[in-house]
């Protein structure tokens, strides 16, 4: 494609470059407006400059990829709130056998769960349970942080589903779930190893810190479960003041139960306890006549029932058990023999063992539906339209208004892939991303070894400069057109090559991608555990390992 006219050139130039700073630094000083903004500017820019009409504008958006990324959006919310990541959390640190350790868990964990529920999701639910294992284990977090992040990046690159890019990739060259998963499979399993293996190299000696008490992992844990259910009012040994009120209306259905005395005597009751016994005491001597209950004295007479003492224990709460029956409305008549006691069964705890089983089948059933999506995807059937019926049947099996999980979704996401397809479309047509590649494709072309330097160079820059998504827009169809020259094939592991070079990239520097950003403000924010994660020890450690997995990697790609 040939350059466009001047005018076109440079005001299309302009909203570019306004979209790519607000992109990359969306504080920027003189205009902090965000990266969502940011995007719908240059859209808008691009129209009203004339670069495109209004028409190409709403064409350029891509339907099919808003709506799978909306779809395992919704997805990762119901699971999140089905303790998906709770569990995997828990994994972390079960039996852990010390830093190493659990630093290689943390890659693994990260890598699956990122290539399955999207990188960007794992690191926001992951990053306060890796900081509380740094803590636990008495080392700087920094090493677990950059496991967590470049992890979730690698892990990612395997599914279409696992970041934004892949999404772009999996939707305009047309491939399966299968032949993504296939084709990248090896590559990213290798990577999480080598990107581990490269973590404990690196901070060996930090790892083989002595905890300073034995089996601290298992202590601190239980004793934060202690602590989160201290206070518990299930766990109180006494009834509390709401409780007490509410037992009070029961000395009404007690009062409508006295009955003729054998002895004509009379007794009243102030206290809960004393009220609830006579009750017994009733249901006891209806056999020999009953009791008469009236309000002139304070405390049982001699002969009625032989004991003028407070009850025992088990008496009492068997006590306290027919009050709360009679408090239910219970009709129930129970037969007690003196010294015996019979559970009675609150409706609190049916209704609690209820709610128990309903959610344990509301899991279940989310579960499910998660593995019937993944499996719809490796048959080949439609990727947006699988993952939004997988979200409206999550939805559906909640069983109550959506709008709270639905609020969850990040729809600034969606807006900002809105803006920005119009943005790079528009700066397309001018014709510079095409001038541009004409001078790289004769030496960036995958058929010999110096072409797949040349092209992987050029896709790690770009990603890092103008992120991985624009790159993926700007270079996807010119990559796989030029490979598709040389053979079919070729075509296939063109793309293959952009989402593994596109997706590594973003692990050479914390600003590379956004779960990298994501991990950061996480650590930073955490309430009890922050840590900032700087930009040098990021960079420290990612452009070595971000070298060595994309070559590695590149060896395992085959068409």
């Amino acid at each position: 494609m040939a350059l466009a006219p001047t005018e076109k050139v440079v005001l299309g130039s302009i909203a570019f470059a306004i979209f790519w700073v607000l992109a990359v630094f969306p504080a920027v000083p003189f205009l902090p407006i965000g990266r969502t903004a940011g995007s719908l500017l240059g859209a808008m820019l691009m129209v009203i400059f004339r670069v495109i009409t209004p028409d190409q504008a709403y064409a350029a958006i891509d339907l099919s990829i808003l709506g799978l990324l909306f779809g395992t959006m919704v997805v990762s919310v119901y699971l999140e709130q089905a303790d998906m990541f709770k569990y995997l959390g828990v994994l972390l640190s079960w039996k852990s056998k010390g830093a190493k350790d659990l630093l290689c868990r943390i890659c693994v964990v990260s890598a699956i769960s990122s290539a399955l529920f999207t990188n960007d999701t794992s690191c926001v639910v992951l990053t306060e349970f890796v900081l509380k294992i740094a803590r636990q284990n008495n080392v700087p977090p920094h090493p677990f942080l950059l496991a967590l992040a470049s992890s979730a990046n690698i892990g990612s690159s395997a599914t279409p589903i696992g970041n934004p890019q892949n999404l772009v990739i999996a939707i305009q060259s047309s491939l399966s779930f299968g032949e993504f998963l296939l084709g990248l499979l090896p590559a990213m399993l290798v990577g999480v190893f080598v990107n581990a293996l490269i973590l404990l190299c690196m901070y060996w000696r930090l790892l083989s810190v002595e905890k300073d008490e034995e089996h601290a992992l298992d202590e601190v844990i239980s004793e934060e479960d202690a602590a989160s259910h201290r206070f518990s009012p299930a766990a109180m040994s006494h009834p509390t003041a709401s409780n007490s009120q509410e037992l009070n209306p029961v000395l009404e259905p007690m009062n409508s139960w006295s009955s003729p005395s054998s002895n004509g005597s009379t007794i009243h009751t102030e206290t809960l306890r004393n009220r609830v016994s006579s009750k017994q005491s009733n249901l006891q001597g209806t056999l020999s006549g009953g009791i008469e209950l009236t309000g002139n004295s304070r405390a049982p007479k001699e002969g009625v029932g032989g004991d003028d003492f407070p009850q025992p224990r088990e008496e009492d709460f068997h006590s306290r058990r027919l009050a709360k029956s009679a408090l239910n409305g219970s009709d129930e008549m129970v037969n007690v023999d003196e010294g015996d006691t019979v559970p009675v069964q609150p409706l609190e705890e049916n209704e609690s063992s209820a709610k128990q089983w309903k959610r344990l089948l509301w899991k279940t059933c989310v579960y499910l539906v998660t593995i019937g999506m993944l499996i719809a995807l490796l048959v080949g059937l439609n990727m947006s339209w699988t993952a939004l019926t997988a979200a409206l049947a999550l939805v559906v099996l909640d069983f109550k208004d959506a709008q709270p999980c639905l609020q969850k979704v990040s729809y600034s996401l969606l807006i900002f892939f809105c803006g920005m397809f119009i943005t790079v479309d528009g700066f397309n047509r001018t014709g510079i991303p095409s001038t541009l590649w004409n001078l790289t494709e004769p030496h960036a072309r995958i058929n010999h070894v110096g072409g797949i330097v040349v092209l992987t160079l050029v896709i790690l820059v770009l990603s890092n400069v103008a992120s991985n998504v624009p790159t993926v827009l700007l270079l996807g169809a010119r990559v796989a057109a030029s490979a598709a020259m040389i053979s079919q094939g070729q075509e296939k592991r063109a793309w293959l090559i952009l989402a593994w070079v596109s997706t590594v990239a973003g692990n050479l520097s914390l600003l590379g991608s956004a779960a990298n950003l994501i991990v950061c403000e996480q650590a930073r924010r955490a309430r009890f555990f922050g840590y900032t994660l700087s930009f040098w020890s990021h960079l420290k450690f990612g452009v070595p390992s971000t070298l060595i997995v994309t070559a590695i990697g590149l060896l395992l790609i085959r068409g």
